[in-house]
């Protein structure tokens, strides 16, 4: 077994308060009580053009990408993986609160047994060929008891703080670090009953759903319903259950599946974002996407985001929302 941390960020491409010197350290005296070798491999230059450069387009773009499925997918188990493989390892094995099964020829890719911190949705990008070589080796343990075993063996992390956030945008807001890199036009904040409430700095930097720091006082708080870039207006409303911020259907489109293409019409679990449940769904193929329908409204289905297919606990797939219907 050797032990490597995997330094995706640096103050080298600004102070954003990132605290990889800090978490390598940090591993770097777990591998010294475990008594194995330690390394740093250095991947800033493919995280900075693979998930960087992809989030700051999509937000330009007026959606709200997830940088971690990108990082999972590109580089923790694809330049990480195949520099370790390349290296003569049999297996990576990773902190993520899944499960793999193998079942005959194919590896099932599983929730975690800890409903709170399961982690499956930020890895349904992963293929047969990656499943295959992973452990998650946590995956069949609740966080608590994760913590009571590294607190037995004398490790220094075992009452560490969860990590939280982007790594690579670290303690600053997300949209300060948007600001910095994207530019846009301010514009009205219009309430869906038409009313004008204020004005935002730049469509590109709210999200669907969002509340906190939409900077408009008065009758709040106020939920971003839509963003009209033909307008350069941001639709809000200060009712919770306001219809256009429930809706039941939608596409998505750059799919991906962990094992064989699932037969449509599907009844399935979705999941529409991290801690989401896997609300039932009606899915149907259309035109090399997937068209999706709640059997109940969902709340702020936004796109950029994923979409994750779930039949129980197994993760079937998914995809990345478009468009939304209704």
């Amino acid at each position: 077994v050797i032990g490597v941390y995997m330094k995706n960020w640096s103050e080298d491409f600004g102070d954003y308060g990132c605290t990889w010197a800090e978490d390598a350290e940090d591993a770097r005296k777990v591998a010294q009580v475990l008594d194995i070798p330690f390394y740093v491999w250095n991947f800033e230059k493919e995280y900075y053009s693979k998930v960087v450069e992809y989030f700051l387009h999509e937000y330009e773009a007026g959606r709200t990408p997830n940088p971690d499925i990108l990082c999972n997918s590109e580089i923790k188990f694809k330049v990480f993986l195949e520099k370790a493989i390349a290296l003569g390892a049999d297996f990576v094995a990773t902190g993520h609160y899944a499960r793999v099964k193998k079942v005959g020829d194919n590896y099932q890719l599983l929730k975690g047994v800890d409903p709170a911190k399961d982690q499956s949705y930020f890895l349904y990008r992963l293929t047969q060929k990656q499943l295959s070589k992973v452990l998650f080796p946590i995956g069949e343990y609740p966080k608590s008891e994760v913590r009571e075993l590294a607190k037995k063996f004398k490790l220094p992390t075992y009452a560490k703080k969860d990590s939280q956030g982007i790594c690579f945008i670290g303690k600053i807001d997300v949209t300060e670090f948007l600001k910095e890199h994207i530019k846009a036009k301010a514009g009205e904040i219009v309430t869906t009953t038409g009313q004008v409430v204020g004005s935002h700095y730049g469509l590109p930097y709210y999200t669907i759903g969002q509340r906190e720091g939409i900077g408009v006082g008065g009758q709040g708080p106020y939920y971003v319903v839509n963003k009209d870039f033909t307008s350069n207006k941001l639709l809000v409303t200060n009712d919770k259950n306001d219809p256009g911020l429930w809706k039941s259907e939608f596409t998505i489109g750059d799919l991906s599946w962990t094992g064989n293409t699932p037969k449509f019409p599907l009844q399935s679990g979705v999941s529409i974002r991290y801690h989401h449940p896997d609300y039932p769904a009606h899915i149907e193929e259309k035109n090399g996407k997937l068209l999706v329908k709640f059997d109940t409204p969902q709340r702020a289905i936004t796109p950029g985001q994923s979409a994750v297919i779930y039949a129980g606990e197994v993760l079937l797939g998914g995809g990345i929302i478009e468009e939304i219907k209704q």
